[in-house]
């Protein structure tokens, strides 16, 4: 694996050792950028099930400013750390140990939103549209961030829910990439007089 474009390009990340984790090629890494970005202009990325950190640390090296890598396994805590290190994104990038839905609640408490998220659950898992849903609740999502859910290709997840709607979807054989966008007035209900009502 390595950082395919921006200022850290060319360079190697290592990997976190067994199967447990699933690090996104470089092949589908370098065609989910080209649909995203493929370069970004600051703004913040939550890079959530991170394992190696490797598609936070390719935003960044394509122009994010910050980054908060969220993984549950020891392994992938050093190797996310050891990853930012040899990129020189340690200064801007934060790294916590523990599951999705808590790491969640501790961001929300410190007001921290972002502009992109990464999401790859474990394939077991089949909530990523209840993780996104909690991002909203919890007013972690800039208005337009764009969330990038990974998941077989034998699920599919709703196209539209809540204040999400689906833009692109990419299949590469077992694995989907489905990306969403965020709209925080997509459900607010606005009155003759320009209020909002409740």
């Amino acid at each position: 694996m390595r950082v395919i474009s921006g200022s850290a390009r060319g360079r190697t990340l290592k990997a976190v050792p067994g199967t447990g984790t699933r690090p996104t090629t470089d092949k589908v890494k370098e065609a989910l950028f080209s649909m995203i970005g493929p370069y970004f202009e600051g703004g913040s990325v939550l890079d959530l099930f991170a394992g190696t950190g490797g598609l936070g640390i390719e935003a960044l090296s394509r122009g994010m400013e910050r980054a908060v890598f969220v993984d549950m396994e020891y392994k992938s805590i050093e190797i996310i750390r050891s990853n930012l290190k040899a990129t020189k994104f340690e200064e801007c990038s934060e790294v916590y140990k523990n599951d999705a839905e808590r790491a969640l609640k501790a961001l929300a408490k410190r007001e921290i939103t972002f502009d992109l998220v990464f999401l790859d659950p474990p394939y077991r898992l089949k909530h990523g549209d209840k993780l996104m849903e909690q991002m909203d609740s919890l007013g972690l999502l800039e208005d337009q961030a764009t969330i990038v859910l990974e998941h077989e290709s034998s699920f599919v997840y709703p196209d539209t829910f809540g204040k999400f709607a689906i833009w692109r979807k990419a299949e590469y054989g077992e694995v989907a990439i489905s990306i969403y966008a965020y709209e925080q007035e997509k459900e607010s209900v606005l009155t003759e007089q320009g209020g909002v009502s409740t």
